[in-house]
């Protein structure tokens, strides 16, 4: 083996597959830490941190992920439109009342690296409710 070599994964030689993620009865930060890593790539052996390496997630049953101790009524997901008296501030119970989707969502974003990669990683990230999701074409194709 030659080590005065380093291996570099090109755009061209990558090969995204198509991974599903049932979410029913698993903790959000545990998911999302696994979600982050497929999106990334990271639990490839060819992984490059600057080039896109990562796989496409569907996430289903997002409507039934866990919470664990009080975060259900403690945790808080903020946002500020920029005008005055813009902020506006919503409890985990009442995102996944409204959108359930966002809670995942929202969470593998805020566990990816924040650089321009980001933007194009987390567009490989799909998020439905029930067990439907309309990419059974591509996910059989892995089979």
């Amino acid at each position: 083996m030659n080590m005065n070599k380093s291996f570099v994964l090109k755009k061209e030689a990558r090969s995204p597959q198509w991974r599903v993620v049932n979410a029913e009865g698993k903790v959000l930060g545990r998911l999302a830490t696994q979600v982050a890593d497929m999106l990334r790539g990271k639990d490839k052996p060819y992984y490059t941190p600057h080039t896109d390496c990562g796989d496409y997630v569907v996430v289903i049953n997002a409507d039934k992920i866990v919470l664990t101790g009080n975060k259900w009524e403690d945790k808080e997901y903020v946002r500020y439109s920029g005008w005055s008296s813009g902020k506006k501030v919503a409890t985990a119970k009442e995102m996944k009342e409204k959108h359930p989707t966002q809670i995942i969502e929202l969470a593998v974003r805020g566990m990816l690296p924040k650089n321009k990669l980001n933007r194009e990683v987390i567009k490989k990230l799909k998020v439905y409710l029930g067990a439907e999701h309309p990419h059974a074409a591509q996910v059989a194709k892995e089979a």
